[in-house]
């Protein structure tokens, strides 16, 4: 009897640890498994209305999601300030128009001196400081810095400040999407600079417009959302990212009396956020709003809601993961860094 018992241990043991491994292997693939964008994509209808065929498991598998009229392209290609045509190949089974661009009053958006908007739908301005980088986002698996600038005129006691690089820190990768410094601003000239394991990258203006890489847990794209200065950024799995690079206009300036350097076109970036794998514990000055039952401290209704936390967030560098109340458990890209060990944006 002990030994039949003995077997029957052995044996559950086994399954066990297929179903450990099985598991392991399918949360490994399931970036490049994302319900709502698993497909393949068919020849368009003469009309140039694209089509997707559903790759996703459960009802919508083998569908054929066809664009509508409004929107008949994912990427428009001559107009790319018209909506794209979303294929949501999840549960919902069904095409969307959408914009591609940052919205800043939008849930995850992080704009202007700067000011976000949480996951919980709360808007809040958070000052950091002049030259300071904190950690935006910070949870086991990803770390979003962010670098700001700023000015402080004469007579004030704190800086106006804006972001102007952002770091994705995760598994051992850094991608950097940030704003040039120009001395003035012109539309037609990209601003945006990429750079991938600390080595810049250039998205194509042409074809598919965008940049990308496939590593072995995910891919990571690139992508132009007009012909300079916008991209939507795509790291599988765990975060997407609508980002414009724009500057501070003279009537701008003259309104908030920020009273900047001629020389200076403050070009900084305007964001929105969507993120796909957040833990229940995830840190950052966004990131802690996407807890759930988060309850927002600021105070609602003034015209200036401020949330604090500079201590808490500050990190030493751009690509630093390291802050009081940071998860993030990668590495630090060397790579990102020049040989004297400056930051490399």
């Amino acid at each position: 009897m002990s030994r039949v018992f003995a077997v029957f241990i052995v044996l559950v043991w086994a399954l066990a640890q297929g179903a450990v491994s099985a598991k392991d292997q399918y949360k490994k693939k399931s970036p490049h498994d994302a319900a709502s964008t698993h497909y393949t994509v068919l020849s368009p209808l003469a009309s140039g209305r694209e089509r997707v065929l559903c790759q996703a498991r459960g009802a919508c598998n083998q569908k054929i999601l066809t664009c509508p009229a409004e929107c008949p392209e994912r990427k428009p290609k001559k107009n790319r300030r018209q909506k794209g045509c979303f294929a949501d190949c999840s549960s919902k089974c069904e095409v969307t128009c959408k914009w591609r661009k940052a919205n800043c009053n939008g849930y995850g958006s992080l704009c202007y001196d700067p000011r976000f908007v949480g996951g919980d739908g709360v808007m809040f301005y958070f000052h950091g400081k002049k030259d300071g980088n904190f950690a935006i986002v910070s949870d086991d698996n990803l770390q979003i810095n962010a670098h700001f600038i700023g000015t402080r005129p004469a007579g004030r006691t704190r800086d106006f400040t804006w972001v102007q690089a952002f770091n994705v820190m995760f598994d051992n990768n850094s991608l950097v999407i940030a704003a040039k410094k120009v001395q003035y601003w012109e539309d037609s000239v990209d601003a945006l600079v990429v750079r991938f394991d600390g080595k810049e990258v250039t998205v194509p203006t042409d074809g598919e417009a965008e940049w990308r890489v496939d590593l072995e847990e995910r891919e990571i794209v690139v992508e132009r959302t007009d012909e300079t200065n916008n991209v939507r950024v795509t790291v599988s799995g765990l975060v997407q990212m609508d980002v414009k690079v724009r500057p501070i206009g003279s009537e701008e300036d003259r309104v908030h009396n920020y009273q900047l350097p001629d020389n200076d076109a403050f070009a900084h970036l305007e964001t929105q956020f969507k993120f796909f794998d957040l833990s229940d514990k995830v840190e950052g000055v966004l990131g802690k709003t996407y807890r759930p039952g988060y309850v927002s401290p600021v105070k609602v209704g003034v015209p200036m809601p401020m949330m604090g936390g500079e201590d808490k967030y500050e990190a030493p560098s751009l690509f630093s993961p390291v802050c009081n109340l940071c998860r993030f458990r990668g590495k630090t890209t060397l790579s990102s860094l020049s040989e004297d060990g400056t930051a490399q944006y």
